[in-house]
């Protein structure tokens, strides 16, 4: 069994879309896996079929949809909020908080299912507050699990990467893989220098490559998966 916990270099790097790229990459090689988003914001109400109302977020149904054998929801996201902002002002104007006392046994219960791989998405950065006084990098330091960092390729990211990479260190976690997702379309207008940041950046980040993922057009999150697939590496799995 393993598992890591993804962070990326900011909001939006690419983080969804490269977790649920390795997890159809271990479905393909015939392993079990798990994607967890232990805390989401940004999520939507939804009628489920016991004619009740719940939140949904997109990000959690694209890892819910790459777990096998399938988990409920509830497994997946145990914390969904509706405004799309930092995960510890959406709890707040839901008129609750999520702390680690409660959010490490709910990630640890996930663990306990001893899939093949298993990969916990963080919300934003590294050091996203939690409340006003933890963050969600405390999470995967409490679970002592290693880290893969999704770099999201635009201007800016050399640094960004560089500090997360310190941030990691820093709190005595282990750098397993880094990934980078062209979230800009500009970064790559000039392949001389895209070919040369990402050179900066295999040297800077001390640790493998899992792959680089193109902008990949917007579609059904299992297909996107599936099409980010074909550009990663899995993590070790031993």
């Amino acid at each position: 069994m393993a598992a890591y916990f993804v962070t990326g270099t900011d909001t939006d790097a690419g983080k969804t879309l490269i977790t649920a790229g390795l997890l159809a990459l271990a479905r393909r090689r015939g392993l079990t896996t798990l994607g967890l988003k232990p805390v989401a914001s940004g999520s939507e109400p939804v009628t489920l079929e016991d004619g009740t109302s719940a939140l949904r977020n997109a990000d959690a149904l694209a890892l819910q949809a790459q777990s096998h054998p399938p988990e409920p929801y509830v497994v997946v996201n145990p914390h969904a909020f509706a405004p799309a902002i930092a995960p510890h002002l959406a709890a707040r104007r839901a008129g609750t908080t999520v702390s680690l006392d409660t959010l490490v046994p709910q990630v640890r219960q996930g663990l306990s299912h001893h899939r093949d791989l298993t990969l916990v998405e963080g919300a934003g950065g590294w050091r996203v507050p939690l409340n006003d006084r933890e963050d969600l990098a405390e999470l995967a330091v409490h679970l002592a699990l290693p880290v893969i960092l999704v770099v999201g390729l635009r201007l800016g990211c050399i640094s960004h990467a560089r500090l997360t990479a310190e941030a990691i260190a820093a709190s005595g976690l282990r750098l397993s893989g880094w990934a980078g997702s062209l979230v800009d379309p500009a970064f790559a207008a000039d392949s001389a220098l895209h070919d040369d940041n990402l050179a900066i950046l295999a040297r800077a980040l001390d640790a493998p490559c899992l792959g680089i993922l193109p902008r990949l057009p917007d579609g059904d999150p299992r297909a996107m998966a599936a099409a980010a697939a074909a550009y990663l590496e899995l993590p070790d799995v031993d």
